[in-house]
């Protein structure tokens, strides 16, 4: 029952990073850059802060730290400049079905060769992926915005099977953090760092709460799971993401929408749930 609860409440923290950075960047409130820095700063200074606080050690110069800093760098990346144009419901639709998809493929190529029901899955969430990024005039989706959180998904599938491993998960994801500040400074802070005040206390909360301490918890519980529970249990931020954007920002939840989450969620569902 703990390892629900926590793993629920880990879900709930990725749903609200979509929440936080959509309110902040589309808001006008932050420019995404400037988001993204905000962000990793303060997940790096609370993940540092607790590490000293409890006399952990947070090493930082080995080979293994290497996957897990380039990966975060990626999907912050992508995760915040797609915000400049799509909904936190449907971004989250889109990252979490490309990292279930990818996730999915790197069991094939590490042995685990899929089945028919498992390919047949990854058709039909692939389907749903097109129902949302199909070009038309009734379509909302930028098409800049979903090839960025496209790469978001790829490095966040990256995270996923990098923290799988890790030995104390809160040295681990601060490790992360601090070594992925630097890269993502070089990367965003040529767009300038313009904002208010309530842009910045947003930033603050998604990375020193929701992303610092939420993938703390992910690289948690990701040791007390089967890899095919981590990735099914993703499938629910898309649909808590689609509530809270509709509930908090106003967002549309176009059929068209709702057609594509039960398409993602279900055929992957279907797919990571096949016997082995």
């Amino acid at each position: 029952m703990r390892l629900v609860l926590l793993t629920l409440l880990t879900m709930c923290a990725f749903a609200a990073n979509s929440v936080l950075t959509r309110a902040a960047v589309d808001g006008g409130h932050l420019n995404a850059g400037a988001f993204a820095i905000v962000r990793v700063a303060a997940g790096a200074v609370m993940l540092g802060g607790i590490a000293v606080w409890r006399k952990n050690a947070m090493p930082l110069w080995r080979r293994a730290r290497i996957p897990g800093a380039l990966s975060l760098t990626l999907y912050m990346v992508g995760f915040s400049l797609a915000y400049l144009t799509l909904d936190a419901g449907s971004g989250a639709l889109i990252l979490f079905g490309v990292t279930q998809i990818a996730l999915f493929g790197h069991a094939a190529v590490t042995g685990q060769g899929p089945t028919l029901r498992q390919i047949g899955g990854a058709a039909v969430a692939f389907a749903g992926l097109v129902v949302v990024l199909w070009p038309g005039e009734q379509s909302a989706t930028d098409p800049v915005g979903a090839a960025l959180m496209v790469l978001a998904g790829i490095g966040w599938a990256a995270y996923t099977i990098a923290g799988r491993g890790a030995a104390d998960p809160l040295a681990a994801t601060g490790a992360n953090f601090i070594l992925c500040l630097p890269g993502l400074i070089a990367l965003l802070i040529g767009g300038g760092m313009s904002g208010d005040a309530y842009g910045i206390f947003l930033a603050v909360i998604c990375g020193a709460v929701t992303s610092g301490l939420g993938y703390a918890l992910w690289y948690a519980v990701l040791r007390q799971m089967h890899g095919v529970t981590a990735a099914v249990v993703q499938l629910c931020v898309p649909v808590i993401a689609i509530g809270a954007g509709a509930l908090l920002l106003g967002e549309a939840v176009t059929p068209a929408l709702l057609l594509a989450a039960v398409f993602v969620l279900g055929g992957i569902g279907w797919a990571v749930t096949a016997r082995r």
